[in-house]
């Protein structure tokens, strides 16, 4: 049985008496970084392989120690030929063929800087089966190239750099490999993909909105817009993102204007943000005490529920309900929906207690940004032909975005379809009021 555990590995040792070919001395340097990979310090080594494959690279790592853990193999023996071997010799054959397949990838992707072909496949497949990913991502891609926000791919942020929009395999292979993390909210109802180019001017992105309504409108000539007017918003939102002073900030944990903890665009963008957010990463922390890596920077990506949070398959996104007409969702942790009727600064709060908390049925949930509302807006309204939170229809509400705070007013932002009015609103509110008719949409991020 450790025959076909050193078969699977191309790991070698020379021995005084052997001449040491090419093949062996890269396998001597692979066993080497192999070593240093395995051990406790692993900065190194994380940080030769892309930014985009370095979660995958701690999970490989942690599934190896996990292994060696649960079957008595002691860490150092990983990679040491003969201690392995002697280890191998005791486990089972599916055993065996588990840890030389794990150790094969691991080589692999330290040698080729990217994960095999296969772990791609198996986190498209896992992708497809639970989020029905790969349509999701389609025609969200397609929206985003149709409204003009994606060009060769990609976006111009506002410091003027591009960032391309993250892969559909880069998606996958962060659902599967946050996979445990993710199944209590998949069983919540958050199956709804949403890509956000967050980088990008807000500005720019009002003005997309804008231009989607009218075309929406020609469309669709029974569609209700005011023309002259089909977005308002507050004059704060002019240029609130860029400056030296921006009015606004992201992921803020109070709404005070000092000691908010919240960071600018500007500086999310430049890699000072809160660990897991506006990026690719779930804030974990390396050996080396820094965090994560960006792998999508300049975007966000999202899992919210869909219209019927019971249907992964359902189009459009969950309304915001009125109080005591919402459903719980899931069987492991119920999640009873938040519903209208609380203040921003309740609804933060709520989100702020539950990170530490894994037993709450809000936990890794997030408040959602402007530019989170104005691009659920345009795939709602996409898919499903209905404005997004339609407040005046008696059901729905008005959106609390208490994933941002405006400094310069000490508000926060909300957003909502006036029917009245026939046009979408981005305004703002005290973080303190409470009304029937408003409440807030929280999301996972990815």
């Amino acid at each position: 049985m450790g025959d076909i555990l050193m078969a699977s590995m191309t790991f070698s040792r020379s021995t005084p008496e052997s001449s040491t070919t090419p093949a062996e001395a890269g396998a001597q340097r692979t066993s080497e970084i192999l070593n240093e990979a395995i051990m406790d310090s692993v900065s190194s080594v994380r940080d030769s392989i892309p930014k985009q494959h370095r979660e995958h690279f701690n999970t490989l790592r942690q599934e190896i120690i996990d292994f060696a853990k649960a079957h008595e193999i002691p860490k150092e023996s990983l990679t040491k030929p003969d201690a392995l071997r002697e280890a191998a010799s005791k486990l089972s054959t599916p055993d065996l063929e588990r840890l030389a397949n794990l150790l094969e990838r691991f080589e692999y992707l330290l040698k080729n800087k990217e994960p095999k072909k296969e772990d791609y496949t198996e986190a498209l497949e896992h992708a497809e089966r639970l989020y029905h990913l790969k349509e999701q991502y389609t025609s969200q891609v397609a929206l985003l190239e149709q409204v003009g926000i994606l060009k060769e791919g990609a976006i111009t942020g506002i410091d003027g750099n591009t960032y391309p929009i993250p892969t559909l395999e880069q998606i996958a292979v962060r659902l599967f490999e946050r996979r445990k993390d993710l199944e209590t909210k998949h069983d919540q109802g958050f199956t709804k993909l949403l890509l956000v180019p967050f980088g990008m001017s807000l500005d720019t992105l009002q003005e997309t909105l804008k231009q989607f309504l009218l075309k929406h409108k020609k469309l669709h000539p029974s569609f209700d817009l005011d023309t002259n007017q089909p977005l308002w918003t507050s004059e704060e939102y002019q240029g609130a993102d860029i400056g030296d002073s921006p009015k606004l900030v992201y992921y803020q944990q109070s709404f005070m204007e000092d000691g908010h903890g919240g960071k600018t665009k500007a500086q999310i963008l430049e890699g000072q943000e809160t660990p897991g957010q506006a990026r690719g990463d779930d804030g974990r922390t390396g050996d080396n005490g820094q965090t994560g890596d960006d792998e999508w920077k300049g975007w966000t990506v999202h899992l919210l529920q869909p219209s019927d949070p019971s249907d992964p398959c359902s189009l459009g996104f969950a309304s915001i309900l009125r109080e005591d007409q919402g459903t719980p969702q899931g069987n492991e942790n119920p999640r009873p929906p938040l519903e209208a009727g609380k203040t921003a600064e309740e609804y933060l709060s709520i989100l702020q207690e539950t990170q530490d908390d894994e037993n709450s049925p809000y936990h890794n949930e997030s408040g959602l940004t402007p530019e989170d509302w104005i691009m659920a807006f345009m795939i709602h309204l996409t898919e499903i032909g209905q404005p997004l939170d339609n407040h005046e229809n008696g059901t729905e509400s008005i959106s609390y975005l208490t994933g941002a705070f405006l400094l310069s007013s000490v508000n926060v932002p909300l957003a909502s379809w006036f029917l009245d009015r026939r046009h979408a609103k981005l305004g703002r509110f005290d973080f303190r009021f409470r009304a029937v008719g408003i409440g807030a949409r929280s999301s996972v991020m990815v």
